[in-house]
Order: structure tokens, then C-alpha cells, then sequence
């Protein structure tokens, strides 16, 4: 079936709404649509041809994370879609200094410079203007396909939808928004929305996002940056959404390092830089109801969990539920500490006999104890199981990224 041209009925009883010289309604099945993986900027985590977010706290940490992103797409380091393909990035930034911040960061990621470009707006009047949408869409398409850019990145988001719009309304929002999205799938780019966090307490990410519910909706995958409640110094990168690929992926773990990247004669440049360090299995809810509760609890659980993994790798990996809690008191923890620790520890947990007994291992241990078979605490739920993501990676998918200790970032699958 062909595209189908749908007339509007004509004569008494018509719809007089329907201005038949200015506006037609068309029909296309979907049997006519080429069907299309999805492509990865970042594997697993930033889709091409779409709109995402990195939202999180001012000051988290957030801008530092994005522009190393973009320093890694101008190497080709970036696993995914464009690993081992450098790549230019388009930048439209108002709330920090090209010359003091914006400059430095992505020297010290390591950044080739002569690949990012930074967003310039000249007015019908020849004035110095901002970058507005949905006004400059068609304008950005066309820069997008002059440099080949794979990412256009928004820092923020907000400060970018036109000043007649009302960011609190959904549907004024979605006037700029899926403009956006239309752009990024004609370019086949990613556009990389910043996005701050409402002062509303909640275990659920979306819920933070400040402003309309809208941009959440709109963006297909959504970053969330945080601090690790248990360590001051320590920042947690988790995948609040992900309508196109897996929701299971691990959180990763950052810290901000101070970097010096040039002497001038005005004096010497520094600047934060990211340093990966590795994945935590602990969920965004499991993280933000941790950053609510008591910071004595919170001592207490670190503390039982410093002290159960120490007991548990003196006994091989394993031992005896009832034994631990004996031991973890004598040491000052209680039951609750301890059991806290370990769902955050991932500990398993197995039982066998009877009357039934229970164990604790530390997460990759072989049972030692006979006959006790794979059980389940009341109450707890059981594991879920990783799907197969979505799409693929792009020509170089087979590749695996690696933890570096400072730029670099890391392959979310390898």
C-alpha cells in the first residue's frame, strides 16, 4: 500500500475547521518504513539521532563529565558508534567562560580543540545574539552537516528554549523539544542536553528534573550524576533512562582531580578533570534513598560492611549467617547494620538442611558448605538478569574499552 492522500468530506455536515487549501492529512503503513538499528554515541548509553540528558546537581560534577565525552568523541576514544573515528562537537554554552573553564576542561580530558566548536548567533540587525529554539533549528542543521559533528551539546538545556516559552508547561516545552529531536534523527546526531535538579526529595531521578515533566519525556536516555552519599569525594554516573537500549547497565564511579593544563603569561591554568574508577553495582534508587536517610545509619551500614567483607575473606568468602551476626555484634554491629551492608555488598545468600541454615558469601565465591543450595531472603528480591542491549555499537563494536586514570571514557559492556 502506497501512501494513502486522506480529503477531507466536502458539503453539508463537513468539518468548516479544516482549511482544505492550506492543510492535508496523509496515511503510510508501516510496512513502507525501512526499520534501522540503533546506533550508540556512547555504547549502551547516548543514542544517535536523539536528544538525552545528564542531569544532576549544581556543581556535582555534571559539565565536567559531559566535556569529557566530548573530548573523547574529537580523539575517536569514545567506545561506541565512532570509536576510532574522530569526531566534531558543537557546543552552546552561557553559564561558564570559553577562555576560563570551558577551554581548560577540555584540555586537561584531552580534547582535540580544533574539532569542538563553539555555537555563535548574529541577529538580522548584526547584533551578537544566543542560540534560540526552536527558532535557530534549521540553522543548526546546517552547521551539524558542515562540520560532520556527532554531537551538539547544550549546556544547559534550559537556558536555550526561546524566552516566550514557559518551561513549567508541557506543551510549551515539547514546542522546542521535538523540533530538537526531529533535528538530531535528520543529522544523525546526539544532542546532549545539562540539566539541573529540582529541590524536591525523591528516590525516583525523573522526578528531580526541574521544570516540566516534559523533558524527561521528550529525551530518550537520561544520565544522572549524583555524589556517592558514603564518600564525599566520590561521584556516581547511573542511567536513569534508557527508552532505546538496556536499563540494567552499572552505575559508574568518578572523582573530580584537579589538572594543570598550561602557563600563560597571566599566570598558570588549572582545572577539574574526570577520573574514572570503575562500576558499582548499587542502583540510582538504592544511592538516592542512602543520600536520605540518617548520616549515622549511614556510618553504621559503611562501617558493618568494612567489617563484614574483612570476616568474610578471613573465612574463605563464606560462612554462617548466624555465626556473622554473633561476631558482628561482639565487633559493635547490629543485626540491621549488617543487613544492610549486605544487600549494598551484594552478598549471596544461600541456605540448606534442616532446621535450614543460611550463609553469606562474598559475590563470586564457590559454595564451600555441602548440600546448601541457592535461596532467597523474605523479602528480598531475586537478581535481575542482563539483557542483550539494543542495536549495535557501530564498525568498531567488537572493541573493549579500558578504565584509564584520568581522560578516557569507559566502555559501559566491557
Amino acid at each position: 500500500m502506497s501512501e494513502r492522500l486522506w480529503t477531507p468530506p466536502c458539503g453539508p455536515g463537513a468539518d468548516t475547521g479544516v482549511n482544505t487549501g492550506r492543510r492535508t492529512v496523509s496515511l503510510k503503513p508501516a510496512s513502507s518504513f525501512k526499520i534501522r538499528p540503533v546506533h550508540w554515541l556512547w555504547k549502551d548509553r547516548i543514542p544517535l539521532g536523539c536528544l538525552s540528558l545528564v542531569a544532576g546537581r549544581e556543581g556535582i560534577g555534571k559539565s565536567t563529565c559531559a566535556y569529557q565525552l566530548a573530548a573523547d568523541i574529537t580523539t575517536g576514544k569514545l567506545p561506541g558508534y565512532y570509536q576510532g573515528q574522530p569526531k566534531a562537537v558543537i557546543v552552546a554554552a552561557t553559564e561558564d567562560s570559553w577562555e576560563h573553564t570551558i577551554a581548560p576542561r577540555l584540555m586537561a580530558a584531552g580534547a582535540d580543540l580544533g574539532r569542538v566548536y563553539q555555537v555563535n548567533v548574529t541577529t538580522a540587525d548584526g547584533f551578537d545574539g544566543t542560540l534560540i529554539l526552536p527558532s535557530d533549528i534549521s540553522a543548526l542543521g546546517r552547521v551539524i552537516d558542515e562540520t560532520g559533528a556527532a554531537l551538539l551539546l547544550l549546556d544547559p538545556l534550559m537556558s536555550r528554549l526561546a524566552a516566550d516559552l514557559d518551561t513549567h508547561k508541557d506543551a510549551q516545552v515539547r514546542q522546542a523539544l521535538e523540533p530538537l529531536t526531529a533535528l538530531a534523527d535528520r543529522h544523525r546526531a546526539a544532542v546532549l542536553g545539562l540539566i539541573h535538579l529540582n529541590k524536591s526529595v525523591s528516590s525516583d531521578p525523573l522526578t528531580q528534573i526541574m521544570a516540566s515533566r516534559a523533558f524527561a519525556a521528550v529525551a530518550r536516555a537520561v544520565l544522572y550524576v549524583m555524589r556517592d552519599p558514603d564518600e564525599e569525594a566520590v561521584r556516581l554516573l547511573g542511567q536513569a533512562k534508557n527508552n532505546l537500549g538496556r536499563t540494567d547497565l552499572p552505575m559508574l564511579t568518578f572523582s573530580i582531580e584537579s589538572a594543570h593544563v598550561a602557563d600563560t603569561e597571566e599566570g598558570p591554568v588549572s582545572t577539574g578533570r574526570v577520573k574514572w574508577m570503575g562500576e558499582t553495582d548499587r542502583t540510582i534508587s538504592d544511592a538516592l534513598a542512602d543520600a536520605e536517610g540518617d548520616p549515622d545509619t549511614r556510618t553504621a551500614t559503611r562501617d558493618a560492611g568494612d567489617w563484614l567483607t574483612g570476616h568474610l575473606t578471613q573465612c574463605g568468602g563464606e560462612d554462617d549467617s548466624a555465626s556473622i551476626k554473633a561476631a558482628g555484634a561482639k565487633a559493635g554491629h547490629s543485626d540491621s547494620a549488617l543487613k544492610r551492608a549486605r544487600r549494598r555488598l551484594k552478598i549471596v545468600s544461600t541456605s540448606s538442611g534442616f532446621p535450614r541454615r543460611t550463609y553469606w558469601a562474598l559475590p563470586g565465591t564457590q559454595p564451600v558448605q555441602s548440600g546448601h543450595q541457592s535461596g532467597q531472603i523474605p523479602g528480598e528480591s531475586s537478581p535481575t538478569e542482563l539483557t542483550d542491549p539494543t542495536g549495535q555499537s557501530g564498525p568498531q563494536s567488537g572493541q573493549s574499552g579500558q578504565w584509564e586514570q584520568s581522560t578516557g571514557t569507559p566502555d559501559p559492556t566491557g
